[in-house]
């Protein structure tokens, strides 16, 4: 509108007669910028002015998600935009500043306010580098897949030199015994452990001030006393003395957590740690003017390192994972393997570690053993029992011949399995896989019985040969449990075979039938 403007004092003082310099003095332009407005007439003034204002911007493609985005949830920050556009979108190149820039046309185009609660912080001097991490914990509320609400728990660490944050989920309350793992994994996302750490009075930590002499709960007292680091708790109603981690909490939860929706806790995790690579402790911290990564390469270098790992016997002994597509869990940031053929969807497994350094994987919390493993200490790896993988030494004409072995009527499931094989030629060793597995887990007469079953049936999918067999294991169970048959009677050895049923006289009988035909 200022050029529009511009546009006509420069026509109407034309058109009154002034001279082209008479005009630049009056209006305080050069005489060029003049002949420029005077060579358009107002008709081609009024179509280069819409074309500049319809020059598309990078953005401009993605104004209906942002919209979406801020209909569906009013108190969406610029920053959080941009996280979201940078998780979804990695190969836009835009900055932050125009990201917050293109909300805030958005939000005044279609009207949508956003309100500010503003909380107040007293500034605290910085702590040597490595000497101290301030923890705290979080809640949430989050929208689940199947549209219902779920309250989420965390605890985030943060040194208070660099401003480098880890975060942990759980979907459960913290117990004393995951305050400890957490504390754990914090230490090794940190390559070192702090000299101090900066608590709020928790209980899960603190049993009681005691004035001034702390009484910690006896799980946490033990841990404190292996790891020796120096242990300092807030008074109440004194956000200050840890407004470090206080605005951590609600960094993760104003960008990472508000209006991100729930499917299940490992992936939970894996985008929170994403988003710590990549916005927690990628982006420029407002106080510090740098990225924590950077002061962080810095400060690990003052951190105690870890001498010794502790070993956590009983920590994880309740601990839940769902089994991946890939056949795999994850635990501690690393992937361990299950056998083919275990992953079913939203099926959970039971783990646990044992002192001597291994993770044991159950389908039950107290059953038989589905896989073990060596814990490993790095992270991101992919630990592979080779009994877990498919046999790829084998053709697949082979595979079916050996599988079908393991049945009374070899022909029979030979053919059974061919038939498997044209219908999923592109799965075929994930079902024979599964077939094997099943099969190898029942006896060889509930194995026989299932296969005449699926055959009469014409069930060909491993699904249904694995629900057959768990059919007919329940069944067999629920039979041998019916009373047995008395080997005595009235204190004499029973001789079944001489035994003959009592003959009733029919005419009792005739006499009510032939009444009900009357």
């Amino acid at each position: 509108m200022e050029k529009w403007k511009m546009y006509m004092e420069i026509y109407q003082l034309k058109q009154q007669g002034f001279k082209i310099r008479r005009i630049a003095k009056k209006l305080g332009l050069s005489r060029t910028t003049v002949y420029k407005y005077l060579e358009k007439s107002p008709e081609e003034m009024s179509e280069w002015m819409a074309s500049t204002q319809r020059r598309r911007r990078k953005l401009d493609q993605y104004e209906m998600l942002i919209h979406t985005w801020l209909s569906e949830h009013p108190d969406l920050s610029g920053a959080q935009v941009y996280d979201w556009l940078s998780e979804r979108f990695p190969k836009l190149e835009v900055g932050e500043s125009t990201a917050r820039s293109f909300v805030q046309e958005l939000r005044e185009k279609y009207a949508i306010p956003k309100a500010a609660s503003p909380r107040v912080y007293e500034a605290i001097p910085d702590r040597p580098m490595g000497q101290q991490a301030q923890v705290d914990f979080g809640e949430t509320k989050q929208k689940t897949t199947e549209g219902r609400w779920k309250k989420m728990y965390f605890i985030s660490f943060v040194l208070s030199r660099s401003r480098y944050k880890y975060a942990e989920w759980l979907d459960k309350p913290f117990t004393t015994q995951d305050v400890i793992r957490t504390h754990e994994n914090a230490f090794e996302y940190f390559d070192g452990i702090p000299y101090e750490l900066v608590y709020d009075q928790d209980s899960l930590i603190v049993v009681s001030e005691n004035g001034g002499d702390l009484i910690l709960t006896e799980a946490f007292q033990k841990y404190h006393n292996e790891r020796e680091f120096q242990l300092f708790v807030c008074r109440k109603a004194d956000p200050e003395s840890k407004g470090k981690v206080e605005n951590t909490v609600k960094f993760i939860k104003q960008n990472f957590a508000k209006n991100r929706v729930f499917s299940q806790i490992d992936k939970w995790n894996e985008l929170c740690w994403s988003w710590l690579d990549r916005t927690g402790n990628g982006k420029v911290h407002n106080t510090i003017k740098k990225r924590p990564v950077e002061v962080f390469s810095v400060e690990k270098k003052h951190l105690k390192p870890i001498t010794k790992k502790i070993v956590l016997s009983n920590i994880n002994s309740s601990i839940t994972r769902i089994v991946r597509k890939d056949n795999t869990i994850l635990h501690e940031s690393n992937r361990y393997s299950v056998p083919l053929g275990t992953y079913q969807k939203d099926k959970n497994v039971f783990i646990n570690t044992t002192e001597d350094g291994r993770l044991q994987i159950r389908e039950e919390k107290d059953g038989p053993l589905l896989a073990e493993h060596k814990l490993c200490e790095n992270k991101g790896e992919l630990i592979q029992d080779t009994q877990h993988r498919r046999d790829r030494t084998k053709g697949i004409a082979s595979y079916i011949t050996t599988i079908s072995q393991e049945f009374r009527n070899t022909d029979k499931a030979l053919l059974y399995l061919q038939e498997v094989h044209q219908r999923y030629p592109r799965y075929i060793r994930d079902q024979l896989e599964i077939i094997s597995h099943a099969a190898k887990s029942v006896s060889s007469d509930i194995r026989q019985e299932a296969l005449d079953e699926c055959v009469k049936r014409s069930l060909y999918s491993a699904t249904e040969f694995r629900d057959v067999v768990s059919f007919l294991e329940k069944q067999l169970t629920s039979i041998k449990t019916e009373v047995e048959i008395p080997k005595e009677i009235n204190g004499k050895e029973a001789d079944y075979e001489s035994m003959t049923p009592e003959k009733r006289d029919l005419a009792p009988y005739l006499e009510v039938l032939e009444g009900a035909v009357k």
